[in-house]
């Protein structure tokens, strides 16, 4: 029955992308979950900046279609679009990814990145870990990656019992995670009930209690209004995951030569565009000023910050190897090594 309704959610997908095709040399439809508008998330700041860049580059040859909001339907659903060429490309979170992909899950080792300059320069196509991880994410999955980004900055906790200012303020609170078992793994290790749900279910859980709290970066937070339905905001920094802008592989190396090398340029330059505006919205009334407003904000200082780490560090990596294997320690370690050498820069 399942397969029956995933062959149907796709072909109703791709019935509604037909229809919507206009009559230019090249159409390309980008799928992702957050809002359109470029000032309020990274991947709406991508897709805006690559859709004018390309089109006024091309003199019209090139049509970009957005699909902000997951309109064509969960993240992992839209990979699905993404590999059988339903659709042309998506900006995945590494939840979607993980069913494609599930080395992704090596990101989630707790406090690895020491601040936000080093994850920028490792969650990059351009550093040497990330070169290594998209050649690898390719090779598994068959896609081209345009991009790889952060997912909009540190996680933050919110929910709506208590502040967060320990580990023993973990127990027994409800946290949604991604459909990640990393993610899981954390908050089993700090004493919590994972309860991994999709982005779409996520703010009527929190509004009945399906679950108490929640975890993601400050931008996604604000954007996804989860400050009507939480009332407690704890700064903890302990992950940052990444994005990852993928085209189907048959589309792109069917581009000229012309258009292939603007696609490049343009999703380079529009995953900088996305990587600012994170920071923008960070700092901005869009971000955790506008969120103090309406929560109750605490941030966990590093000593504790190094008590749950001390939890939650064991547990993920111990999963990552009964998991992934020697492969997964090996991609973990190429992380960590990775961070190790741009911190020192």
């Amino acid at each position: 029955m399942k397969t029956a309704m995933k062959t149907l959610g796709i072909g109703l997908a791709a019935a509604c992308l037909s229809a919507q095709a206009l009559a230019a040399d090249v159409t390309i439809r980008i799928a992702h979950l957050n809002p359109e508008d470029p000032f309020a998330s990274h991947s709406g700041a991508m897709t805006a900046v690559f859709k004018s860049l390309v089109e006024a580059s091309s003199n019209g040859e090139i049509e970009v279609q957005l699909f902000p909001n997951g309109q064509l339907g969960k993240d992992n659903e839209v990979i699905d679009q993404v590999r059988a060429g339903l659709v042309e490309s998506a900006i995945s979170s590494s939840g979607g990814m993980a069913q494609h992909y599930p080395l992704v899950g090596v990101f989630d080792i707790p406090f690895a990145f020491p601040n936000i300059g080093v994850a920028s320069r490792v969650i990059s196509k351009e550093s040497a870990f990330g070169e290594k991880f998209v050649a690898d994410l390719e090779g598994a999955t068959g896609l081209e990656v345009l991009g790889l980004i952060d997912s909009g900055g540190f996680f933050a906790f919110t929910n709506s019992e208590r502040p967060i200012t320990s580990v023993a303020d973990m127990e027994g609170l409800k946290i949604r995670t991604m459909t990640l078992p990393t993610h899981e793994a954390i908050i089993s290790s700090l004493g919590g009930q994972p309860t991994p749900l999709p982005w779409a279910e996520v703010y009527t859980a929190l509004q009945t209690g399906v679950a108490d709290g929640q975890m993601n970066p400050v931008p996604i937070i604000a954007f996804a209004k989860f400050d009507e339905v939480q009332k407690y905001l704890s700064v903890t920094n302990h992950i940052i995951t990444p994005y990852i802008w993928t085209m189907n592989k048959e589309f792109y190396e069917g581009l000229s030569p012309e258009h292939r090398t603007l696609v490049n340029w343009a999703s380079e330059v529009a995953t900088e565009a996305g990587r600012s505006m994170s920071r923008v919205i960070e700092a901005s009334e869009r971000g955790l000023p506008a969120l103090a407003a309406k929560m109750e904000v605490n941030v966990v200082p590093p000593a504790e910050q190094a008590k749950f780490a001390e939890a939650a560090q064991p547990a993920v990596r111990a999963l990552i190897e009964e998991q992934y294997g020697a492969e997964g320690i090996a991609m973990l370690d190429a992380l960590l090594a990775s961070i190790d050498e741009e911190n020192a820069f």
